[in-house]
């Protein structure tokens, strides 16, 4: 008895803070009733009407400011809905009642504020369920007639009465049958919208958890997208699993409550995270974890079975108020040595729980832990089959590069399939040198970065770029990493204040601005040749899981380096004469071939040198082959000096060499040749049998004044250089002044 009476009296100090607004309404409408706010001073005398008027007024301005708590049943929504529109209705008219006045001002037709009243209704009714704003448009008329009709009130005038009655009808059926309607129609449709939005995520989440397996995302955004339904498919699918768990254990074993609680990450409080109960007491806000009887579970990590709990749902924490207790148990929910959370069990039968029952509960503690980490096993293997997806771009990409720039560029492209960052550079070693070289260098942007702090590099004088300076054996991380063959910094890369201080190459080429920072080995055969090293504004980007990834991508990054060096060195073998480093006689067919077309489409002249050394064989004789090389790679070089970088020079064979020049016409070439013609004359060749020098004779063919294919003009600039050996070498012939030597000897 005493416990009902206990419940009963926390139920009603409870609905009377829920529903202050109700009764303070009727209050203030008993005061309406008396007339009380007709003369409403000031004064001392008029403090009881005064003070329930400012309460209206306040509670009004709170509930329509704060609100209520989300969450609300249906019944408890339109309870708050008809309680704010009762004080608004209450404000009008106290204020109405307030500046109605006396007779006069009853027979002129009442308050200059009976508007605010039709205004009001039409509010109420139109923005409430039919339900309420039926219900608020009936105590509109009742607090009117309250005014009108209540004490101290002058006679009224019927037929004033009956248009303010009648007009507050009409508002309120009008504003039902129009404005009502309109916003029941949008509603319906809003809410159409939401359950199959609603619908279609949970579908979607469950099916996603499917069907993922099959999708490949190729951006960052993309891959939260999909991760994103993966948590909430994961969700759905816990709490589901939950629920059905907790809801057959309350019909197996007859509970007026079952629940399972769960420690935030202090370990401090609790959170319900599933619930079933025939209770309204249940509080479903977070409880302290040594609270009550779940103490001693929490603290002992032991199951707890009591029957008829000495200080009833006081001992219950998820209790708010009084509720009848017969039996209680608890049981801890361990996870590999680390409580997680309680399931908490309830009766309000004095039948205490049987050793079976303990067991039943026990099992499904243990079968909802299962539930998770079959979710944990499930988000890991899709976490897994992503990073292999990445993995896979990433070797894509690195086996797709042929030349070491390509490798470069590819290795960021790899990298940010793996982790974003803000700075990024790949350096390399030459081990017989022993210095580092800073062969590229990027800084990445993801969409959304403030870029008004940008990675700032600190540069040494002369403003040299980060790119292509060298440094030696130092104590930065890329010299440390090289000589250990280990990334730095040690850790798990999540100090952001160690980062900002650490030397990456050098003090003069510091890199700033850093909160997370990684350097990697590139290793190839136990030897590193290089580093890669990455650095992000933000803390703990690059953690162990990030870091192994990318130490994979530079293994297979170092490893194409290396190809693309062989690459590079095969290509030379093909298209570079060994001797002379300069390009053979195949590569230069096809670079004339591409000056042709483009002087052909600009319409710009191109001008052919063909070239040897004076009576190279008795070079040979005299000196030695040896000698003779070295003459040829002399020459070679002094060709490629002369030339600009858009001209091509190469070793056409044996002794010959052929200079191409671009958007240069005969004169032009003859300018040039006379050039190189006095250098090569000036060089001095060293010997056993002393020094000696060699000299040049050339021949000059022009497009397009001395022929326009390929094939003519070699011919034409050979028999240019014949003429020239024939008329006494070391000079400079244009084919155009053989030709007219030809004519001439004709004509004679």
């Amino acid at each position: 008895m005493g416990s009902s009476l206990e419940r009963a009296i926390f139920s009603a100090r409870r609905l009377l803070v829920e529903r202050l607004g109700l009764f303070v309404a009727v209050v203030a409408a008993l005061h309406l009733w008396l007339g009380e706010f007709r003369q409403l001073t000031l004064s001392a005398a008029q403090w009881p009407p005064l003070l329930v008027a400012s309460v209206v007024v306040a509670l009004l301005g709170l509930r329509a400011l704060v609100g209520r708590a989300p969450g609300r049943s249906k019944l408890a929504l339109a309870f708050d809905r008809f309680e704010l529109g009762l004080l608004l209705l209450v404000a009008v008219y106290v204020l109405i009642q307030r500046t109605a006045g006396g007779e006069a001002a009853s027979a002129s037709g009442g308050s200059w504020a009976q508007p605010l009243a039709y205004i009001a209704v039409v509010f109420l009714v139109g923005v409430s369920t039919r339900g309420v704003g039926l219900a608020l448009a009936a105590v509109a008329l009742l607090l009117q007639l309250c005014v009108e009709l209540g004490f101290g009130a002058a006679p009224p005038n019927v037929l004033g009465l009956g248009v303010r009655c009648g007009a507050l009808v009409i508002f309120a059926l009008a504003s039902l049958l129009l404005l009502q309607a309109e916003i029941a129609r949008y509603r319906r449709e809003h809410q159409r919208k939401l359950a199959q939005a609603v619908s279609a995520m949970r579908e979607d989440a469950r099916e996603f958890r499917l069907i993922s397996t099959s999708l490949t995302s190729s951006s960052s955004q993309q891959r939260a997208a999909e991760e994103s339904k993966l948590a909430r498919g994961a969700v759905e699918a816990i709490h589901e699993g939950m629920f059905f768990i907790l809801e057959l254990l309350k019909q197996a074993l007859d509970l007026q409550t079952c629940v399972l609680l769960w420690l935030d990450q202090s370990g401090e409080r609790l959170r319900i995270k599933e619930l079933v109960t025939d209770s309204n007491m249940v509080s479903e806000t977070s409880i302290p974890a040594q609270a009550g009887a779940l103490g001693g579970i929490v603290k002992n990590r032991l199951l707890i079975n009591l029957s008829r709990p000495r200080n009833g749902a006081r001992g219950i924490p998820y209790y708010s108020g009084p509720e009848e207790i017969g039996a209680f148990v608890g049981v801890p929910v361990i996870e590999s040595g680390h409580l997680r959370g309680v399931l908490c069990a309830d009766r309000r039968e004095d039948c205490a729980f049987s050793a079976d029952e303990e067991k039943l509960l026990v099992d499904a503690a243990a079968q909802v832990l299962r539930a998770i980490q079959n979710e944990r096993v499930f988000s890991a293997v899709e976490r897994s089959k992503y990073e292999h997806e990445r993995f896979y771009r990433a070797s894509e990409m690195l086996n797709g590069a042929l030349t070491l720039a390509q490798v470069y560029d590819t290795a960021f492209s790899a990298a940010r399939e793996i982790v974003d960052f803000d700075f990024g550079a790949l350096t390399l070693y030459d081990a017989e040198k022993r210095t580092h070289t800073i062969c590229r260098v990027a800084e990445g942007r993801r969409r959304g970065d403030d870029h008004s702090a940008p990675i700032a590099v600190s540069e040494p004088p002369k403003q040299h770029k980060l790119e292509g300076e060298s440094f030696g054996a130092n104590a930065g991380l890329v010299a440390m990493v090289v000589k250990n063959k280990h990334f730095l910094p040690a850790g798990d890369g999540r100090s952001s204040s160690a980062a900002k201080d650490m030397v990456v190459f050098t003090r003069k080429l510091k890199v700033s601005g850093m909160s997370s920072l990684v350097v990697l080995p590139l290793i190839v055969q136990d030897h590193a040749i290089g580093t890669v090293a990455l650095g992000a504004r933000e803390a703990g980007r690059f953690p162990t899981r990030i870091r192994e990834m990318l130490g994979v991508i530079c293994n297979q990054v170092a490893v194409s380096i290396e190809n693309a060096k062989m690459y590079k060195r095969m290509e030379e073998m093909a298209t570079t004469d060994g001797l002379t480093a300069l390009p053979n006689h195949r590569t230069f067919q096809a670079r004339f071939s591409e000056m042709l077309y483009r002087a052909e489409r600009t319409g710009k002249p191109v001008s052919m040198v063909l070239t040897d050394v004076d009576k190279f064989k008795n070079v040979n004789d005299t000196y030695g082959h040896p000698v003779g090389d070295a003459v040829l790679r002399r020459v070679a070089r002094v060709l490629a000096e002369q030339v600009r970088k858009v001209d091509l020079v190469a070793r056409y064979g044996g002794e010959e060499f052929v200079m191409v020049l671009e958007e240069t016409d005969a004169d032009g070439a003859r300018l040039l040749c006379e050039r190189v013609r006095k250098e090569v004359a000036a060089q001095v060749m060293s010997s056993d049998k002393g020094p000696f020098r060699v000299t040049l004779s050339l021949g000059v063919a022009s497009y397009p004044t001395d022929g326009e294919i390929k094939e003519d003009l070699v011919e034409r600039a050979d028999q240019a250089l014949y003429h020239a050996k024939q008329t006494g070498r070391n000079r400079t012939v244009l084919w155009r002044a053989t030709k007219a030597q030809r004519k001439a000897t004709a004509s004679q």
